[in-house]
């Protein structure tokens, strides 16, 4: 079995419950995000010298963690097998006692997952909320969402009710890692790579 995230970028809000509650359960300090909100707009508005204006633009949001990737690229970059992929429900996890605190993980992720603890010096990521999975609950950001705009459970249910789509701009393809994500586009969103608009909370994320 494999596990996953669905996130609905049609209905999400961006409040950031989501993110505030991660980072409240794991105690995360300032800069330390588990889970992340990317604000993400474009467009432009044009003067047609008649006295009207015509506009193109769009804004929307992307609540994004760690994908639990089918081919993480962090733990192909970790040096002592401490970030490592768990074969009975596909979470990233680290192994504390034996990560040095490198970042090799962090640099090598393009969803910005790992985090590094200085105060302790090893890394830290989302872990699905592994102790509310063995208790039978959701992940405290699925539980937080007031909108519902998030969905946590076997991949393979995930996409026979939500579908397959993982790919929206600022998020890397899809084919790098193969992320355990499933999307639903917001009615603006724009694909990947096409620089139609710009990360508009840079200092948030």
């Amino acid at each position: 079995m494999q596990l996953g995230f669905y996130v609905d970028t049609a209905i999400c809000s961006g409040c950031k419950a989501c993110m505030v509650s991660c980072k409240d359960k794991n105690d995360l300090n300032v800069g330390r995000n588990f889970r992340r909100v990317y604000e993400y707009a474009g467009g432009s508005c044009t003067d047609n010298g008649n006295g009207v204006f015509s506009q193109s633009v769009f804004a929307y949001y992307t609540s994004i963690s760690c994908n639990h990737c089918d081919s993480p690229a962090c733990t192909k970059a970790c040096p002592t097998g401490a970030m490592h992929k768990r074969i009975e429900d596909g979470l990233v996890m680290i192994h504390e006692e034996i990560c040095i605190g490198c970042s090799s993980c962090a640099q090598a992720c393009p969803y910005d997952a790992p985090q590094l603890d200085e105060a302790r010096g090893k890394m830290t990521k989302c872990d699905g909320c592994i102790d509310r999975l063995n208790a039978g609950k959701q992940p405290m950001c699925v539980d937080s969402c007031i909108h519902r705009a998030l969905d946590f459970g076997p991949i393979d249910e995930l996409r026979a009710k939500y579908g397959d789509t993982a790919e929206i701009a600022p998020l890397p393809s899809a084919s790098i890692t193969k992320p355990n994500l499933i999307l639903r586009v917001h009615p603006d969103g724009q694909p990947v790579g096409s620089g139609a608009g710009s990360v508009v909370n840079p200092n948030e994320v």
